[in-house]
């Protein structure tokens, strides 16, 4: 099959919807939910992106359950606050004060950038922030600068560490972009774990049941009931595997490694919270905010041997890989960012695929909100 083909047969039961329109639709949304329009534009803006290169588990489908109803809750800050705890010429520690962490984190990231531009590298460090999207969004806006960009985030806890069965730490992605000379950089941006919660939301919301080996119990036992496992995941009667899978054998020790250090990272620096800190609950099970720690790098290649040498030598490595021997039956091997890059090109087409499920949550916010409803569903 064509990627065409792939494509149009992955979403044959949705609703292609303007890209334009859903961002226009998120950022009134937000905006009457309390969030300034300049924050909006920011936030619709990091979420329309993940719906462009085909994360659907980060887009469109975040808006109201990560984002709207912890505002509804009381939880999270519509308005964000954005205070400087400590700067140098090269890092800076800033603090979200419970705001969207869209807003900190984008300008954490430029700061850093900024700062990159000047001395060669710099980093930033974020804490009592929230759920910021995906983390490439960030990682390439350093590219687009023709830099190397990398961040990551704790999360509510949602790993077992290697032997254990107790969800400790975040799904906590460790992304990284590099700029390159092809049409799209490259972009490594998942999860420290097999899967993470977003993508198991997605499976709850086509009614699938998940692959063995994503989740387990307090035994030890694999799961694959999606509604079971996100239910239990906040109750702490489940656990992610982290990358790698369960035990040493296949790697499982290597995943649960890098979960950490993106923990410690995002919290050690910056004098915040972390793992069971994060869980969105208190002692009595009432909602409480998610106070979480994001950090962010920006490495200048002109202050090495220049960006052209970097670009030059990083797609060189990136086509022999593509151009390597391929497996039997395989077509093509992808490196990271490529698959993005084709569904952004797909996409760019067609539009954004919105299933029923996601459907239904559109139109109850357009009445809410009393939007303009000229949905196409």
């Amino acid at each position: 099959m064509t990627e065409k083909e792939k494509f149009l047969d992955a979403y044959k039961d949705c609703v292609f919807v303007d890209f334009d329109r859903l961002e226009r639709f998120m950022k009134e949304a937000l905006m009457a939910a309390g969030v300034p329009k300049a924050d909006s534009e920011i936030i619709a803006d990091v979420l329309i992106e993940s719906d462009k290169r085909g994360i659907d588990s980060h887009g469109i489908g975040r808006l109201k359950p990560i984002y709207i109803d912890r505002i509804d809750k009381g939880i999270m800050n519509p308005v964000t606050e954005i205070e400087i705890v400590k700067e140098t010429e090269t890092t800076c520690v800033l603090d979200g004060h419970n705001g969207m962490g869209h807003v900190v984190s984008f300008k954490a990231m430029k700061m850093a950038i900024e700062k990159a531009k000047k001395h060669g590298i710099a980093m930033t460090a974020v804490r009592n922030s929230n759920h910021y999207g995906i983390a490439g969004y960030y990682a390439t806006m350093a590219t687009d600068e023709d830099m190397i960009g990398i961040t990551g985030t704790n999360a509510r806890p949602s790993i077992a560490p290697t032997f254990g069965v107790e969800n400790m730490l975040g799904t906590n992605p460790l992304t990284i972009a590099l700029p390159t000379n092809d049409p799209f950089p490259f972009v490594l941006d998942c999860a420290t774990s097999v899967s993470q919660r977003g993508k198991i939301e997605v499976y709850g919301r086509a009614g699938k049941e998940l692959p063995p080996g994503w989740v387990i119990d307090e035994e030890g036992k694999t799961r694959t009931d999606t509604e079971g496992v996100l239910r239990d995941l906040t109750l702490g009667k489940a656990a992610l595997t982290p990358l790698g899978g369960l035990g040493e054998e296949t790697g499982g020790y290597k995943g649960y490694g890098y979960a950490t250090v993106v923990e410690i990272l995002s919290a050690a620096l910056q004098d915040g919270s972390f793992m069971k800190a994060l869980g969105g609950k208190d002692e009595k099970g009432k909602d409480i905010p998610y106070p979480l720690g994001h950090f962010f790098i920006a490495v200048n290649p002109e202050f090495f041997l220049g960006a052209a040498v970097f670009k030059k030598i990083s797609s060189a490595i990136l086509s022999d890989l593509r151009n390597s021997r391929k497996a039997p039956g395989e077509e093509r091997i992808y490196t990271a960012g490529e698959k993005e890059y084709i569904a952004r090109t797909l996409r760019s087409q067609y539009g954004c695929p919105v299933p029923e499920s996601l459907q239904k949550v559109i139109k109850t916010l357009t009445a809410r909100y009393g939007l303009e409803d000229d949905w196409p569903f």
